[in-house]
């Protein structure tokens, strides 16, 4: 049922007289047959005689709210003893805690049935709040009630959303209710804790009946969506509104947090941008870079790392730039961008396409999807399309006569044109180039 170092803790705990269990996540996951990425314990020892059980395995972790960290075969479990929660002022941490020996009074402080269930080591379940019964129907319900659970921690609005988007779980009539009315309590979070569920959440692949039912919730923190909620685009392209487009695109890329969130992003600037010509028509010229613009504020109060938003820049500054599948249109989109944005931004091109009118759908795909092929052939060949792929460097450069800035544009003349096809990316041959002159 669990692994041998996980047996050992619930083992050696009940062999001095105490109750053990797994609890949380782990058994939601063993319950869906799936493998746990970590386990916690709960007992009835107070924590004190947890660490005198396990001595130098066990670590005083968090023993103000009872929880000793237990470390067998190099692997770590968090043992909590079994408490009841005092009041939540922060909106975080209860103030206090009261050590029980009820396993059922420690699980109904937790959020969702879902993660209220129990498990022994023989395999005996505990679930008073009917949590296996929800899993079996991909329903997520609060544990009493709604409003008091995210009341005491709002990030559990934000886990709902998770869950929901990831395991595709349907929400109960009340605990979404409460979602709703709840949402304010967001704004008080660290922003660090938001991006950390808003990702897991944008890259679920449920994500677009999430987004579309609670983008109130996400406009908590990302206001400059709510603008986009029913935003008729009056276009023969489109058969859907700013928001329900963007979430669809979102829906059709592989669920990767970059491509995600530029979606999300990208057409941001649309409402901002649009106008209506005489025949009704509505246009939205130069959305993107008002959309890349919304977003750069958006990074930076969610505390996006540096790498991501810089991902995100780069997919949003390519979004509506055009080029042929051919092979030195292809190479020059590598060497800009690099294989992984380039492929990247294909994904998220498709994606977009996708979101749009089903009509004429495949021809639109067809030279993004030839671009893609092609890309991979070139990757496949070793084709070059940077510098370091070159078989000329900066001192062959310099020793036929080039110095400073002239060194580089020397080199990139040198790569553009095997980019190109003009010359071959051999030695003899580019110091033949670079001799001759020749300069971008």
């Amino acid at each position: 049922m669990f692994p041998p170092y996980v047996h050992f803790v619930l083992d050696t705990l009940a062999a001095h007289g105490y109750a053990a269990y797994v609890v949380g996540g782990a058994v939601r996951d063993l319950l869906c047959a799936l493998t746990p990425d970590d386990h916690d314990a709960a007992t009835d020892a107070p924590p004190e005689k947890v660490l005198e059980i396990f001595g130098t395995a066990a670590r005083p972790t968090g023993l103000r709210h009872g929880t000793v960290t237990v470390v067998c075969e190099g692997k770590c479990v968090e043992v909590t003893t079994f408490r009841c929660d005092g009041a939540y002022r922060d909106g975080r941490h209860p103030e206090s805690v009261r050590f029980t020996r009820d396993i059922e009074k420690d699980l109904a402080r937790r959020d969702f049935t879902i993660n209220a269930m129990a498990m022994a080591a023989d395999g005996t379940l505990v679930d008073p709040f009917g949590g296996q019964e929800d899993l079996a129907r991909g329903v997520l319900r609060c544990v009493g009630s709604p409003e008091v659970r995210f009341s005491e921690d709002a990030l559990r609005i934000l886990r709902a959303l998770r869950f929901a988007a990831v395991c595709g779980f349907s929400i109960e009539a009340e605990t979404a209710a409460a979602l709703h009315e709840k949402r304010e309590l967001l704004s008080g979070l660290a922003a660090e804790r938001v991006f950390h569920e808003m990702t897991r959440t944008v890259c679920g692949r449920h994500v677009c009946n999430v987004l579309l039912e609670y983008a109130d919730v996400f406009g908590v923190w990302i206001p400059e969506i709510l603008p986009c909620i029913g935003f008729d685009q009056k276009s023969r392209f489109h058969i859907y509104d700013v928001w329900e487009h963007t979430v669809r695109a979102m829906a059709a890329a592989p669920c990767a947090a970059a491509l995600r969130w530029h979606l999300l992003f990208h057409d941001l600037g649309k409402p901002a941008s649009f106008t209506l010509d005489e025949l009704g028509r509505g246009h939205t010229y130069g959305h993107t870079a008002v959309s890349a613009r919304m977003a750069a504020p958006i990074m930076e109060r969610l505390r996006f790392p540096n790498d991501l938003r810089r991902q995100i820049e780069t997919l949003l500054s390519w979004h509506d730039r055009q080029f042929s599948p051919t092979r030195a249109q292809v190479l020059r989109v590598l060497s800009e961008i690099g294989a992984e944005a380039f492929f990247d931004l294909l994904d998220a091109k498709c994606a977009d396409n996708a979101a749009k009118r089903p009509e004429g759908l495949e021809a639109a795909q067809k030279p993004w999807e030839d671009a893609r092929l092609l890309g991979r052939e070139l990757l496949d060949e070793g084709a070059c399309f940077t510098l370091s792929q070159l078989a000329v460097d900066g001192n062959d450069a310099v020793s036929l006569g080039f110095s400073g800035r002239a060194v580089g544009e020397a080199l990139r003349a040198a790569l553009d044109a095997v980019m190109r096809g003009e010359v071959e990316n051999e030695r003899k041959t580019l110091l033949r180039f670079l001799a001759s002159g020749k300069k971008v």
